[in-house]
């Protein structure tokens, strides 16, 4: 289940470019999050795994990018985790993955939906995640690289975009993506509304089940999803080098 949900999260949040190696994924966006410049050690591998790592650090110095290891109890193999960590590689942003079963949820159309990426949206996006206008770019890529079906949803307020969210559909499972609401109108339960007009056009859709990604360090969102009923199913952490 892991790994279905972990291949998922990829499709969903594509990245530039991507180098196949030996079981694992490494993934490249100039620097844009660390989802899309990660390595993703999903597979069975059978090189030596110091002389793996040794190649992604390579690799990765020579782009110019973090080098960041996306890490989950299910990674190959078992013990990259502990070869990290003697190598000096720090755990950040520890995130809980949760699952919703949709089939009994009953969730009204609350926000406007479009199925492709609109300058509106990515203009309300970027300003309220103070997203700079060079990652503005690599972010408006990435999103126009997603190759399963999408939700932008959105609400609006005296013609203001207020708040926001994405939804991405595979195989009936609903992803939610990049929600978020203006700092001037937050506590009005507008996140809600966003989630259940996501939910509303993935049920409608042939979505069955829904799954985010939420930091742990985030008390607000954890609020929030889990009085929607999401419930954690596994956590994944990055495991970063120090700077020399």
């Amino acid at each position: 289940m892991i790994r279905t949900i972990e291949e998922l999260a990829m499709n969903a949040w594509p990245t530039h470019k991507t180098v196949n190696y030996d079981g694992w994924i490494l993934r490249f966006a100039e620097g844009y999050t660390r989802r899309a410049n990660s390595v993703n050690p999903l597979y069975s591998s059978n090189l030596p795994v110091e002389e793996k790592i040794e190649f992604c650090e390579q690799l990765y110095q020579a782009k110019g990018i973090e080098i960041a290891y996306k890490m989950t109890t299910s990674c190959l193999p078992k013990d990259l985790d502990a070869h990290l960590e003697r190598r000096g590689y720090r755990i950040t942003a520890q995130t809980n993955i949760d699952i919703l079963d949709l089939s009994g949820w009953d969730a009204p159309e609350e926000a406007d939906i479009c199925e492709s990426l609109t300058a509106e949206w990515l203009d309300a996006f970027c300003q309220m995640s103070n997203t700079s206008p060079e990652d503005k770019k690599s972010s408006q890529k990435i999103l126009e690289l997603i190759v399963p079906r999408t939700a932008y949803a959105a609400l609006w307020q005296e013609n203001q975009l207020v708040a926001c969210g994405l939804g991405v559909l595979q195989n009936g499972y609903l992803g939610f993506f990049d929600i978020i609401v203006d700092e001037k109108h937050r506590r009005k339960s507008l996140g809600q509304k966003i989630m259940k007009g996501i939910t509303s056009w993935g049920k409608q859709n042939g979505a069955q089940t829904g799954y985010l990604q939420v930091m742990q360090n985030n008390p607000a969102a954890l609020r929030l999803y889990s009085n929607l009923g999401f419930k954690k199913l596994y956590e994944y952490w990055y495991r970063v080098k120090p700077e020399d």
